[in-house]
């Protein structure tokens, strides 16, 4: 990313809201004069990615003009430093130490019907139901796709959203695929596992089964 926008960025995550006055002193401060045309001009390109949302009117003690304030997005938290994986990966130890595997099991398909629920998958035969599940599937990071084939329908999964706690946690992937089963209401058929050196995690859906 350009380097002002990621100060910008920067300056929104520190602050919660700003105007674009206060975005132009505290760029000064890093990157030395930059006028407010300039800040304007990153902020579009910044809305127009999705990471800093439309500007609202900052509430004001006395009268005068409103002020209007830039805010960053939930999507724009991908692009700070976190530790997801690691939380992921140390939960479900200490859950694997303290209880017995089908307990972890019961409590990780608790969290793949939740996640179903969310989803608000309509009715339907499978196939009018599927661009629902794979929109959902992505905007979760999954980067899912589906296609017809002569057994049935093949769900691909080209990424897992927690790949290094998947890698030592096999019970991650068997939560995945209660997912599917919840989302699709068809039990999948494995048929590749990116943990075992393939490309994806496909899967096998026979409708009706």
């Amino acid at each position: 990313m350009q380097q002002t926008r990621r100060h910008i960025l920067e300056i929104l995550k520190e602050h919660k809201e700003a105007t674009i006055d206060e975005i132009v002193s505290a760029l000064g401060e890093r990157i030395g004069k930059i006028t407010a045309v300039t800040v304007r001009h990153h902020l579009e390109i910044l809305r127009g990615d999705g990471l800093v949302a439309a500007p609202s009117v900052r509430r004001r003690s006395a009268p005068g003009r409103p002020q209007y304030v830039y805010t960053l997005t939930e999507r724009a938290a991908d692009y700070f430093p976190n530790n997801y994986q690691g939380l992921a990966a140390g939960l479900l130890e200490q859950l694997k130490e303290q209880l017995e595997p089908v307990q972890v099991n019961e409590v990780l398909e608790g969290v793949a019907h939740s996640m179903a629920d969310r989803a608000m998958v309509p009715d339907g035969p499978l196939p009018a139901r599927l661009d629902h599940v794979v929109s959902y599937l992505n905007g979760s990071g999954y980067s899912a796709s589906w296609k017809s084939s002569r057994d049935g329908i093949i769900l691909t999964i080209a990424n897992c959203p927690y790949e290094q706690a998947a890698c030592t946690n096999h019970e991650l992937c068997k939560m995945d695929e209660k997912l599917i089963q919840a989302l699709t209401g068809v039990r999948p058929k494995r048929l590749s596992w990116q943990i075992q050196d393939d490309d994806h995690c496909t899967f096998l859906l026979r409708n009706g089964r």
